[in-house]
């Protein structure tokens, strides 16, 4: 994702982080209730009791969640989701360039290569990873709990979650699942990150494509798709193992063999047309504004420049 804008000029570090959070969060918006719809399929076949919700497909557990719940519960979880862009999305995002430069340094190629931009997806991937788990932790909670059983739900609103979880499970509770979540994200970020970058070049250089939306849109669409492939197995154990309730898991491998012995392997993608179709949508909305957003904003710093 190195280069010069549109302007000629190369994006600051402070521009590229600040564009990676308000476009990550602007493509949150977007997917939240496909998000939602992937949560509440990969933890379907915990609950064994008769009365609850059986969800069928995309459409259908985002159409049975409104009509069940109300529409707005396809956006539960929202706040901590946005609180999670802004303190995860823009760092793994943000950095990616420079931290390619640092693996580059002393190296003889122009550009860098293909083991640097590995190194830097797993870096800024695994650093945002504990910076916002905790917001991670909470997201999930809130997207999973459904008020059609048990006798109340878990959490009120978002900071009720915190309060509640920090209090009953302590602070390590809000950090829950980071092992999976590390997991998850280094093989999200690298794939995603790493692809994305891949592809943009390979139709920028060889003159497929020029370096705009219709570039960005295909480079993040194969990179969605790529990511979800690999991601889905870990995504799937990490959202039961932090949604789960204290001592229903002992580890996450306990959780892992839980799910393979009771539910079988292809409890292990359970949800992926979800998390596809999530990821996808979210990597174009994502991408696509994190390029406008760095011209656009590097034009506005060299207008206010000249004007000085």
């Amino acid at each position: 994702m190195t280069g010069a804008t549109a302007s000629g000029a190369h994006p600051t570090t402070g521009v590229k982080i600040f564009s990676a959070g308000a476009a990550a969060c602007l493509a949150d918006v977007v997917t939240f209730p496909l998000d939602t719809a992937k949560v509440r399929l990969q933890i379907q076949g915990e609950c064994r009791t008769s009365s609850a919700v059986k969800y069928k497909g995309v459409l259908g557990t985002i159409t049975t969640l409104a009509k069940t719940e109300g529409p707005v519960k396809l956006y539960s979880g929202l706040p901590a989701g946005l609180q999670r862009q802004m303190s995860f999305a823009s760092l793994r995002i943000g950095l990616y360039d420079t931290a390619q430069e640092f693996f580059s340094a002393g190296s003889e190629e122009i550009s860098p290569t293909l083991g640097s931009k590995i190194l830097a997806g797993l870096t800024t991937g695994g650093v945002a990873v504990f910076i916002g788990q905790p917001t991670e932790v909470v997201k999930v909670r809130l997207q999973a709990q459904s008020h059609l059983h048990g006798p109340q739900p878990r959490y009120t609103g978002t900071y009720n979650a915190y309060r509640i979880i920090a209090t009953t499970e302590g602070l390590t509770g809000l950090w829950k699942g980071t092992t999976p979540n590390l997991m998850r994200n280094v093989i999200i970020n690298c794939t995603e990150l790493v692809t994305y970058d891949v592809m943009k070049g390979v139709f920028v250089n060889n003159k497929l494509l020029a370096d705009d939306l219709p570039c960005h849109f295909v480079s993040a669409l194969i990179a969605g798709f790529c990511t979800t492939l690999l991601s889905s197995p870990v995504d799937v154990v990490k959202t039961r193992f932090v949604n789960s309730s204290p001592g229903q898991y002992t580890s996450v491998p306990n959780c892992a063999m839980a799910m393979f012995t009771k539910e079988g392997p292809t409890a292990f993608f359970k949800g992926f047309v979800p998390s596809f179709l999530r990821l996808a949508s979210w990597n174009v909305v994502m991408f696509v504004c994190f390029e406008h957003l760095k011209r656009d904003l590097m034009k506005s710093r060299q207008t206010v420049d000249c004007a000085t």
